[in-house]
Order: structure tokens, then C-alpha cells, then sequence
């Protein structure tokens, strides 16, 4: 939540400090190459991996034998991310051109996303090993050191936007060497804590290692389907850098909105149930198994649907505070809330496939969510040349709102198949999940209904003073999140009732 709550007053000072500019679409740009290949690689395909490998080591007890593996994956890993970060930051042109191909036409801003890109790059590299460093304390039940680590990336980049920016001459340079600094900060930090645990690896390269090898033979298949979501949120920026000037921006703060449910609670229950879901596959404890997965599906949907029926009712309230300014006019608040709406209409499905896709890797089962992976990416792509096509044929002002809802439409289609597939020993039950999601939408509906009408005492945001829009904005949540704990609790909704009622 902290980390959150820093993540919003960074893109404040974002938004407010730069806009939504040629220059602030191009940074976007170049945070999100290594943001992504982060979210894919080092959270995705290698955290997915690595965890389960882990455990199974910790488990035989050998502190020698832990220690000898640890150092073999960081070796072998420092081995494959030193090379791809020199190349990454000698072919930069490359990779704008194949992730922001709009770009060409317009050479300054072109320029500005190689240069950054350069200086943004090894942050991949950094972020990755601070992945490791990650699972080894997770796995050891130190879960407060990896979750605070983002706090010092924020910290960073609001640092050099205040205080460097006006020393450049291209001020918004000074966000580039912001992330390359943080991730060194993030590194660091994690290693104190490894030390401390006294499980600081060494790097040694063995390719041989049956474990190391265990690891990669997870990882390959997983590469796409542990961050699907990912994959559509960088196809989205090369369809919009080929839209309007501001495409891009508009995309990334709609996504940073919806990233605060998605952040705090999808990632936070993904990364605790990885491990346990480990366990109690090896353990062969089907009836723990089942009722990890239904305590966690329904803490998320508890969470996501609520908070997207607020996000869709409050956007362009929540937009228009926390972004508008000189720099960042009403239309680009408008065009951002657009684009936000569409996004969450797609939240209970993000947070819900950071659930369920490390059921199938506890099960070592990496087969199942790449099939599932490939189809959504492929109709995600099918959705986002039908939907901005026609929204462009229709001549509608904001193409970029079809890139949104495409990515939700195939966020629904990857949860649809994730629990299709699953095959689990013991089935949910059917009547119980269909009273809770009942119980949940007539809730969320009640707040969302309250919440309407306490913003419509607004009627015009956007030339609203600034302390109008805290005090009625505050209020607004405040009066959602009563209204949906006294309809909750009418209703008789918990995500723990029934939590352990199964069928065989």
C-alpha cells in the first residue's frame, strides 16, 4: 500500500510537472521495454519457475546443497542477463522501432526514446536479480523486504523529477537516470537482507546443475503465459504510438489507476499462494490445495469488484485531482478516463489470473497456461485491430479506449480457460460460488449507486478548486467503502464462508 500510495504522488508529479507530451510519450516508451521484459521475465517466467525448484531444495534440509544451487542460479543468470543488457543497450533504436514504430515518423521524439532507453535498459537487468534475491526471502517467509522495493523506485523517480529535471536540457532526461539509479538501490537492498539470512549467493556458472536445469526447463514454456496481461499492455503502446500525440500518456495513467487494486492485492495474494500451493502439491494435500485456491479467489474478487465498480463510477473525479494541472489540460483528463473505464471493466480478471496461473506452476504443469496464454494474445491482438479500426472508421475522438477494452475482453478469456482447465481433484462448489458472486455484485451495485450520486454534487470537476475535489472525492470513497461494507454485511457476504465446503 505504501509503495502504492508513492506510486500515485510519482504520477502526479509526473502529470503534473510534464504532461502528457512528445517527450513524456517517449519515456513511457522507454520505461516500459524493460518494465515489461521485468514483468515477464523476472516475475513472470523466472519467479514462476525458481519458487517451486526452491522449495523443494529447502525442503530436503541440506543447508550445503541450498547454498551450492543458489549459487548456480546466479551465476547461470548473471551469465545470460549480462550480455542481453550491452545488447539491449547497443540495439535500442531496435527495439523503439519494434515496440513504438509511430515514433518514426516523428524523428525527435524517436531520438529522445533511443537515448533514454539506453540509460532505462539495465534497470531489466538489475530488476531480475533483485527477483531471485526475492523468492529465496519468500520462500523463508520474509515477505516485507521485496513488497517495500518498489517504495525506492517511486522515491527515486520523484526525487530526480523535482530536483534534476530543471538542471537538464531536456528535462524529463532526468526520469531515465531515475530508474537506472533505483534499480541499483533496489539490488542493494535486497542483498542486506539475503546477508542477513546469511544465504547471500555467490556467482558460480554450472549449466549442469539438474536443479539450474529444472529451472529453465519450467521457464521456457512460461515465458508467455505468466504475463499475458503484460504482453497486451505493450501491444497496446505500439498500436497508440501510431494514434494521436498523447496516446500513449493517456494509456499509461489509466493504467497506473487501475494498477492500485491490481498491485496492492493481485500481486500481494499471487506471491504468498505460489509457495504454499508448492507445498501442498509436494505434500500431496489435495483438501489444502483446493481450499488455498477458493480463500484466495474469493479475497480477490472481494477486492476487484468493488474497486472496479468504483474506478468506472469515479473516473474522471479521481483523474481530474490527482493529474489535472497547467501541464495537463481537462481533454487529457477526459481522454484518460475514457481509456481507465475500459480498463476496469477488465479488474476482476486481471487480479483473478495472478491466482490461478500459479496453480498450474505448483502442479509443474507449464503446458496448460501457454495454449491458454497464446489464444488470449492472439485474440488480443484480433480485438485491437477491430476495435480501434472502428472506432477510427466511426471517427470517434479517443481510438485509444478500444486498446482498453480489448486487453479486458482477453483478460476475461484467459480466466474463462484457466478454469476450464484446472482439473482439480476436488471441484468447487458450484451453488456456493453463484450465492457469492450474487451477494458480491448487489453489494458492489448499492456502492456504486451511492457513490454516483455523492460525485454528481460535483457537476463540473474539471474547473472545480483543487480542495473541492480532495473533500467531495474523499468523501465519495468513504461513503463507497461504508455502503459496501453494510451491504455486504446485510447480504451475508465473506470470502470465508464456505471457504472449506467442498465435493469429491
Amino acid at each position: 500500500m505504501l509503495s502504492r500510495i508513492l506510486g500515485f504522488i510519482r504520477d502526479i508529479t509526473l502529470a503534473r510537472l510534464f504532461g502528457a507530451s512528445v517527450a513524456m510519450d517517449a519515456f513511457f516508451v522507454a520505461f516500459k521495454i524493460p518494465n515489461f521484459m521485468r514483468r515477464l521475465f523476472a516475475e513472470g517466467s523466472f519467479s514462476l519457475a525458481f519458487v517451486p525448484v526452491l522449495s523443494q531444495v529447502k525442503s530436503e534440509n541440506n543447508r550445503e546443497h541450498l547454498a551450492q544451487f543458489l549459487n548456480h542460479t546466479y551465476g547461470c543468470l548473471l551469465s545470460v542477463l549480462t550480455p542481453f543488457t550491452i545488447i539491449g543497450v547497443m540495439a535500442a533504436p531496435v527495439f523503439v522501432i519494434v515496440f513504438a514504430p509511430g515514433f518514426i515518423h516523428r524523428p525527435e521524439q524517436f531520438d529522445q526514446a533511443v537515448d533514454m532507453l539506453r540509460l532505462t535498459f539495465p534497470y531489466l537487468m538489475l530488476i531480475s536479480l533483485c527477483a531471485m534475491a526475492a523468492g529465496i526471502l519468500q520462500t523463508h517467509g520474509r515477505f516485507a523486504p521485496s513488497a517495500f522495493s518498489p517504495v525506492l523506485l517511486n522515491l527515486s523517480l520523484i526525487g530526480f523529477a523535482i530536483l534534476i529535471s530543471p538542471r537538464l536540457q531536456l528535462p524529463v532526461m532526468a526520469l531515465a537516470w531515475g530508474v537506472l539509479v533505483a534499480g541499483v538501490l533496489q539490488l542493494v537492498w535486497h542483498l542486506f537482507f539475503l546477508r542477513q539470512i546469511e544465504l547471500l549467493p555467490r556467482p558460480v556458472m554450472n549449466w549442469h546443475d539438474p536443479k539450474v536445469r529444472s529451472i529453465l526447463k519450467l521457464m521456457l514454456p512460461t515465458l508467455l503465459g505468466s504475463s499475458v496481461a503484460q504482453i497486451n499492455l505493450l501491444f497496446d503502446t505500439l498500436i497508440a504510438s501510431m494514434l494521436v500525440t498523447g496516446s500513449v500518456s493517456w494509456l499509461y495513467y489509466a493504467d497506473r489507476l487501475m494498477e492500485l487494486p491490481l498491485g496492492v492485492f493481485g500481486v500481494a495474494i499471487a506471491t504468498i499462494i505460489l509457495p504454499r500451493l508448492s507445498t501442498h502439491h509436494s505434500e500431496k494435500n489435495h483438501l489444502r490445495f483446493h481450499q488455498t485456491i477458493q480463500w484466495a479467489s474469493r479475497s480477490a474478487l472481494l477486492v476487484a469488484v468493488p474497486a472496479a465498480t468504483g474506478l468506472v463510477v469515479l473516473a474522471e473525479p479521481i483523474t481530474s485531482t490527482l493529474f489535472e494541472s497547467r501541464n495537463f489540460s481537462s481533454a487529457d483528463t477526459h481522454m484518460v478516463a475514457l481509456a481507465l473505464s475500459a480498463y476496469t471493466l477488465g479488474i476482476p480478471a486481471f487480479i483473478l489470473a495472478k491466482v490461478l496461473v500459479p496453480v498450474y506452476y505448483a502442479r509443474l504443469d507449464t503446458r496448460t497456461p501457454v495454449i491458454i496464454a497464446l489464444w488470449c494474445m492472439s485474440l488480443n491482438m484480433i480485438f485491437n485491430i477491430i476495435l480501434v479500426g472502428l472506432l477510427v472508421w466511426k471517427n470517434f475522438p479517443a481510438p485509444h479506449m478500444g486498446l482498453a477494452l480489448a486487453s479486458a475482453m482477453s483478460a476475461w478469456l484467459q480466466v474463462f480457460l484457466l478454469i476450464r482447465w484446472m482439473n482439480l481433484p476436488i471441484k468447487a462448489d458450484k451453488k456456493a460460488w453463484w450465492s457469492f458472486n450474487l451477494r458480491l455484485g448487489l453489494a458492489s451495485l448499492i456502492m456504486g449507486l451511492m457513490v454516483s450520486g455523492i460525485s454528481s454534487r460535483v457537476p463540473d470537476w474539471s474547473n472545480a478548486d483543487t480542495a473541492v475535489k480532495i473533500l467531495w472525492l474523499t468523501i465519495s470513497i468513504g461513503v463507497g467503502i461504508i455502503a459496501f461494507g453494510a451491504a455486504g454485511m446485510t447480504l451475508g457476504l465473506s470470502f470465508l464462508k464456505g471457504s472449506s465446503q467442498t465435493h469429491h
